[in-house]
């Protein structure tokens, strides 16, 4: 039967690699006990293989610890002789222990990876509270565990006993045979036993790691509103999602609306830039009444397109920076301007008109609005909030 959450949802997902990876944040990681032992007893049997080549030379000094050249100077002898003891164990703890060391990192490497994590060295009140510790002992993991020693201590003991018992009459012999002698004949007989040793390790091994696995997926396991809620978290509600999709729409089709405006930039009365970083190509009909028209607007490199169609067909090109950002955050495509920069706007065509009919005059000074003054970034230059209305981009 599926693990039930708190909210009384059964656990049947498996568990995403969202999930996986902020257990091993925690320090939850697949891992054996069994996987380390038999590791360890397989290389303790490959070094029996390994030390026939040094233990001559190494008993040899042994015994150079007993012989004392130097009677009359004892007191200095037994300095040289334990500090070269001190030695012989350090180097023989690195011989071993680094080896071992590892087996064991290779050992983790293989069955869960290896994995640093802070969070499992915070203190955890439940890991001192007897009653949890009583839970964890009659869990189905601690029976288990249980289990596994029972069994482990039985086949080993047996498998054990049957080799001893096959091998005893040489076994027996060992304590009448010297030191180095007795030492090569054990490298003999011990494989035998470590061997069948290694075999049943490597059986409950490989049950304990199956139900380790086991447990540590069904302990992560996830319920359909986890796997709801994380989706939600990694990609985003659907709500956000489709605001997001909407505003990349607007932003295509307003690109879209841009380039498409280029064609008319031959058609505008007078192109009012910025100078460069924004133009806005205006269309105004001498003697109606309607407000000039916006025919195409944009900035940076659909600016320097709008200004060099302008150039190209003859179209009047006026510089005034604030104005063409009041124009370019206010208005859109094809609608008339804003009616506070009308005043503004008609100066600028004036003083255009009377250009193109050869008059010598001299350029205004164009006011916009303290509400209208915009900065590249389509801030308000006082600081205050863009007013309401309008297309701001």
């Amino acid at each position: 039967m599926a693990e039930e959450s708190q909210d009384g949802q059964e656990k049947t997902e498996e568990p995403s690699q969202r999930k996986l990876q902020k257990a091993a944040e925690d320090g939850k990681v697949l891992s054996s006990k069994e996987a380390f032992v038999f590791t360890a007893m397989f290389a303790g049997f490959m070094l029996m293989f390994i030390t026939p080549m040094f233990i001559t030379p190494v008993l040899n000094g042994w015994g150079e610890m007993f012989h004392f050249q130097r009677p009359d100077d004892l007191a200095t002898l037994i300095a040289e002789r334990f500090a070269d003891v001190i030695w012989m164990i350090v180097m023989s703890g690195l011989i071993i222990g680094i080896p071992l060391m590892v087996v064991v990192l290779a050992t983790q490497t293989i069955v869960g990876g290896i994995n640093f994590a802070p969070k499992a060295m915070n203190f955890k009140g439940n890991r001192i509270n007897p009653l949890s510790g009583l839970k964890r002992i009659f869990s189905a993991k601690g029976l288990m565990e249980l289990v596994k020693a029972v069994l482990k201590v039985t086949l080993l003991m047996g498998v054990a006993g049957v080799i001893i018992y096959s091998r005893l009459p040489a076994l027996i012999q060992l304590p009448s045979r010297d030191l180095e002698s007795a030492f090569m004949r054990s490298l003999i007989e011990f494989p035998v036993l470590l061997g069948a040793l290694l075999i049943i390790l490597a059986i409950i091994f490989a049950i304990d790691y199956f139900w380790q696995r086991h447990v540590h997926i069904q302990s992560l396991r996830m319920t359909k509103q986890e796997q709801k809620d994380e989706y939600k978290q990694t990609e985003g509600s659907p709500e956000v999602k489709a605001k997001i999709r909407r505003m990349q729409m607007e932003t295509a089709s307003n690109a879209g609306k841009q380039q498409k405006a280029l064609e008319d930039v031959p058609n505008a009365t007078a192109v009012i830039t910025n100078p460069t970083h924004f133009a806005v190509a205006l269309k105004y009909e001498v003697g109606t009444a309607d407000a000039p028209i916006i025919l195409a607007m944009g900035r940076g490199h659909m600016a320097a397109q709008i200004i060099e169609r302008a150039k190209g067909a003859n179209v009047t090109v006026f510089r005034s920076p604030l104005l063409a950002r009041a124009l370019y955050f206010t208005g859109d495509i094809g609608a008339h301007i804003t009616e506070q920069l009308y005043q503004a706007v008609a100066i600028v065509l004036a003083y255009l008109y009377r250009l193109d009919k050869g008059e010598m005059v001299e350029e205004p000074e164009i006011v916009v609005p303290d509400e209208l003054q915009f900065t590249e970034n389509g801030q308000l230059i006082d600081g205050t909030k863009p007013p309401t209305g309008g297309s701001y981009a």
